[in-house]
């Protein structure tokens, strides 16, 4: 089946599913099957994540609520008393879509001022804070539905211009449509076809999976990733990344605008974002796949990776002030393993904000790492990403967290956060971005600041134990979202003006504020989308001035 055919009432199949999966009846059928009474057991243990709750008893700014919520049956009212956040939940609540009577998703913004384009579409990424907002408030049902609308999306035949896509690709989007006459719903979705770029979403599966774990800890109800269906699609979406290539290194080799940033803007090759997505997505199928003979060599190659990955990115993404020095002073043209210059880099191009930017104490994962090239933007969605998956060590997560306080200005400015740093212009502009009229300097994904990112920060904020950090940015976003109508982004080296091309009432702009207010309450939301170290992955890597006191 083409992924543009359309799904009537929910009963297309694709022609290799299986007699006997839950694609054969009815959703609410589904539904019904995995709401019957069952034992519910939730392993809680000290983690280092929890080690900085009790650390942060004496910060004034954040008041520590020790009993869980995990299992809270009814929606709750307590976070209604601000306006803003009334506004936040209408709002929401509005860009609810439903599919046959149950909600499936929401819009990407309900901004009827403008062309719609496809912001009618219920986006994977783009869900994925407002699930986290209905789960922290005890509505799990819309979540549900949504991780198996997808999953039985995924079981589509994908072709785009006669070429068929791997069977584990996820959607980027679906439409939910409704015809009147007939009284049925029908969706179609998009795999990238319709992509700008005609560009297959990287990030869908990995942010899947990242949700079903999210699901599955605040419920304390594993029966909907134990589905068989759902631990094939798991394992669907991670073997397009486990296969066998050319590649010499653990990371996964990308087209540009293949994740969050689905413009032209030089990510191209090993981008920070899919990497810290991919690691986080390793360790949560981990949590989540069955392991029993079935699974355990794919674990094992999921363990495997694992290894590889972290220590890749730990050595060779991270930059402080001493690396960076390192980089100014290296040698090229080396042949030989002792080489130190192991990807043929170029002092010379070393750009020269850079110098300026690296504070003395502080660090992050630059942007990209390929032969003979080395992206030394930042990017906040994979930073932060990184700190959450303990991809980034105890000692980088503090770094990260040391140059944002230092370069507040630059990355956080009047409104929270800048996607990537700095902007590219002039010659570098029309070259990389091919001249796009949607990312000139400090716009869009060129620099533009994408409140969203707020709930991101927040979470590696708690788990680092600066929630006065993520207050502060709150603080800022509370002055204007809302009096804006919750854009989509803002433009301006410091954020100050609403995008040119910003769509208003964005829903993730609005499920990212309420996340980041509700972890901030109470922080044992966190565990939902947290990982904690793992002290085997730890690569032997010499600690630089910048992660010593």
């Amino acid at each position: 089946m083409s992924p543009t055919a359309a799904a009537e009432n929910g009963s297309v199949r694709s022609s290799h599913e299986a007699a006997g999966s839950i694609f054969d009846i009815e959703d609410s059928e589904i539904l019904k099957l995995l709401e019957r009474p069952r034992t519910i057991h939730v392993e809680r243990k000290r983690s280092f994540d929890e080690r900085s709750f009790s650390e942060m008893s004496n910060i004034e700014h954040l008041e520590y609520v020790s009993s869980s919520v995990l299992n809270t049956a009814t929606p709750r009212s307590c976070y209604d008393s601000h306006f803003m956040v009334s506004d936040a939940w209408e709002t929401l609540r509005r860009s609810v879509v439903h599919f046959r009577g149950q909600p499936v998703g929401t819009l990407a913004a309900v901004d009827i001022s403008v062309e719609q384009l496809n912001y009618d579409q219920v986006f994977v990424r783009d869900f994925v804070p407002s699930a986290l907002a209905f789960l922290m408030n005890g509505e799990e049902e819309i979540v549900k539905n949504f991780l198996l609308k997808t999953l039985r999306l995924q079981s589509w035949e994908k072709i785009v211009d006669e070429f068929k896509l791997g069977a584990g690709v996820m959607p980027a989007s679906f439409k939910v449509e409704h015809d009147q006459v007939r009284n049925n719903d029908t969706i179609t979705a998009d795999f990238g076809e319709s992509a700008i770029g005609r560009v297959a979403p990287v990030d869908s599966g990995f942010w899947w999976i990242i949700l079903l774990r999210a699901y599955t800890k605040s419920t304390g109800d594993s029966s909907l990733a134990e589905l068989p269906e759902c631990q094939n699609g798991i394992r669907l979406i991670l073997s397009l990344c486990l296969s066998e290539g050319f590649d010499t290194f653990p990371t996964l080799l990308c087209a540009d605008g293949c994740c969050m940033i689905d413009r032209r803007m030089g990510v191209y090759g090993y981008p920070i974002e899919i990497q810290a997505l991919f690691f986080m997505a390793l360790r949560c199928a981990c949590f989540l796949l069955k392991q029993d003979e079935v699974d355990k060599e794919f674990v094992e190659r999921i363990t495997d990776r694992l290894h590889a990955l972290s220590f890749h990115m730990r050595s060779y993404f991270w930059l402080d002030l001493k690396q960076l020095n390192d980089i100014y002073r290296y040698k090229t043209e080396e042949y030989s393993h002792t080489a130190v210059n192991k990807f043929n880099v170029m002092p010379d191009s070393l750009p020269d904000w850079v110098f300026d930017f690296m504070p003395s104490r502080g660090g992050y994962f630059i942007g990209n790492v390929s032969p003979a090239r080395m992206d030394f933007r930042w990017f906040c969605l994979g930073n932060c990403v990184a700190i959450l998956s303990s991809l980034a060590t105890p000692e980088q997560s503090a770094a990260i967290m040391d140059l944002i306080e230092e370069r507040w200005d630059e990355l956080v400015g009047e409104m929270p956060l800048k996607i990537c740093y700095p902007t590219i212009e002039s010659h570098e502009y029309r070259i990389v971005t091919g001249c796009d009229p949607k990312n000139t300097k400090w716009s869009y994904h060129n620099g533009g600041s994408w409140p969203v990112l707020l709930w991101l920060l927040t979470a590696a904020c708690i788990k680092t134990g600066r929630p006065q950090i993520a207050r502060r940015a709150i603080d800022l976003t509370e002055s204007r979202l809302s009096k804006d109508h919750w854009p989509e982004y803002y433009d301006g080296k410091s954020g100050r003006y609403i995008g040119k091309q910003a769509r208003k009432f964005q829903t993730w702009s609005i499920a990212g504020y309420l996340v980041a207010k509700m972890m901030l309450d109470d922080p044992s939301h966190l565990g939902m989308i947290s990982l904690e170290e793992d002290k085997q992955m730890k690569p032997l890597i010499k600690r630089s001035a910048s992660w010593t006191s």
